[in-house]
């Protein structure tokens, strides 16, 4: 595990600010190597997509802690969160994974890549809400409800169908994603990839 480089110091500081490039440029050195290892332990495009957009909300409201110090690269704490954050889901849906790879290829026995030192987003979450919530403030309805249905009270796709009046849940997660979509240009400033 390597320290932040300065660049990535800076980085970080221009995403607390909001900066867009600084965005951007975080997205573009860390998704594809982050959504392909999701994809290949059992998640699809938009499960990858979904996924990482969790981590960047955790990343930018880390970076807005004048507290907290990245003692690994971006790139790592991201893996970190999104692996954290799938092992959860998967969790949650009964799913048990064949087998998980790091970005090596390699078995991953060991959850904690940067993991053990600054991940305990279950004890953070707090915090983390307030932030989503004043982002979902701005997004307006019926994306902020079917959201917070979502990542707050842990509905799946076939209740917030139902509850939403979507003929289907396929139809229910498209229109969840068009919602992140939404909420990212919103929160980052940053135009759907």
């Amino acid at each position: 595990m390597h320290s932040p480089t300065n660049s990535e110091q800076q980085q970080l500081a221009a995403l607390a600010a909001g900066g867009r490039a600084a965005t951007e440029q975080i997205y573009q050195q860390n998704y594809h190597i982050i959504s392909s290892w999701l994809i290949k332990n059992g998640g699809g495009p938009v499960d990858a997509a979904d996924i990482f957009q969790e981590a960047m909300v955790v990343l930018f409201g880390k970076a807005q802690d004048e507290s907290f110090r990245l003692t690994c690269s971006i790139g790592t704490y991201l893996f970190a969160i999104s692996k954290h954050l799938w092992y959860k889901k998967l969790q949650t849906q009964h799913k048990s994974p064949v087998f998980l790879q790091d970005r090596t290829g390699e078995e991953d026995n060991d959850l904690g890549i940067a993991y053990d030192d600054d991940i305990n987003v279950h004890s953070e979450r707090e915090a983390h809400y307030e932030q989503l919530n004043n982002a979902l403030d701005q997004i307006g309805e019926p994306c902020r409800s079917l959201l917070k249905a979502y990542y707050h009270h842990d509905k799946n796709m076939q209740e917030i169908a139902a509850d939403f009046g979507y003929t289907n849940p396929e139809n229910a997660k498209n229109q969840k994603y068009k919602c992140l979509t939404r909420l990212r240009k919103l929160f980052y400033g940053v135009q759907a990839k």
